[in-house]
């Protein structure tokens, strides 16, 4: 054991001094952290144990403090902007010195006052910074099932997977590439539906419902969309995937799905190259 950045520790009060006390391991005197004179308790004497969190203050020395701040290593945690830099973020995390987001660690445009989710990470200039590649801590073991209704924020799309969202800020979900409809983006909050917990924990999400309820609500969005074309589509079920999907956000089978149910319902006609409201 050593002294670990970005962790909370259990250290002993070595040396008192007019600046602070020095703390160490217990047993281990070589390596010291200090403890400002603000942060040491009334009373405090040597040989008494102090849980603290270890970082570094801005002329980059190891220091200890008492505070908790709003994130430690392993976790994630969201964070408000507090201001932008030449090398990136500043975000605020509860300490005297704001946490750096560098731009090569941010994923899409940041403002300041914006709030993400980040967790820490130690630089190769040994200094805490945070990150909102958040993956590796995102944890596996949610309470949820198959069918539950889940909140979460989407913190990366990839072209290959789909969308990577951690639910309630702090469990690992995907929502699938053939599950993306809309438009999607980093940062958004979004609700969606369970649809399988994997073996390692895991959840697989979609943001639309089981089959037979979507239907209803895909044919109420095409009559709002025939009443946005003056009450006739310019594409029809036989039209290319890309061109409905675009339109609509729905995939094709989706879409002849509810121009079927419309069908049977006598609200839609179908022409050669149009669909017309009745």
């Amino acid at each position: 054991m050593s002294m670990r950045l970005g962790e909370i520790q259990r250290l002993e009060i070595v040396k008192k001094v007019e600046f602070g006390v020095y703390l160490a391991e217990p047993g281990k005197t070589e390596d010291r952290v200090l403890l400002p004179a603000k942060q040491v308790p009334a009373g405090a004497a040597v040989g008494d144990l102090m849980e603290v969190f270890l970082y570094k203050d801005s002329k980059d020395r190891l220091i200890a403090t008492t505070k908790r701040p709003k994130l430690i290593m392993g976790e994630t945690a969201l964070l408000t902007v507090a201001q932008l830099g030449k090398i990136g973020a500043f975000l605020d995390w509860g300490l005297e010195k704001d946490l750096l987001l560098p731009f090569k660690q941010q994923r899409g445009r940041v403002r300041e006052g914006d709030q993400v989710l980040v967790s820490l990470y130690v630089d190769k200039s040994e200094r805490l910074c945070a990150t909102m590649n958040v993956y590796e801590h995102l944890l596996p073991d949610s309470p949820y099932q198959k069918e539950d209704k889940v909140t979460g924020r989407v913190y990366e799309i990839s072209d290959n997977f789909g969308a990577f969202v951690a639910v309630d800020d702090k469990y690992s979900a995907l929502i699938p590439k053939r599950e993306l409809y809309g438009e999607v983006e980093p940062g958004q909050i979004i609700t969606a539906r369970v649809t399988r917990v994997q073996e390692d924990g895991r959840l697989c999400l979609s943001v639309r419902e089981k089959a037979y309820l979507q239907i209803e609500k895909d044919a109420e969005k095409i009559l709002q969309l025939l009443d946005g074309y003056e009450g006739s589509l310019p594409f029809t079920d036989k039209s290319a995937p890309e061109v409905i999907t675009h339109e609509t956000g729905m995939s094709k089978n989706e879409f002849k799905r509810a121009v079927g149910h419309l069908l049977k319902e006598k609200k839609i006609q179908i022409g050669e190259k149009s669909i017309r409201r009745l």
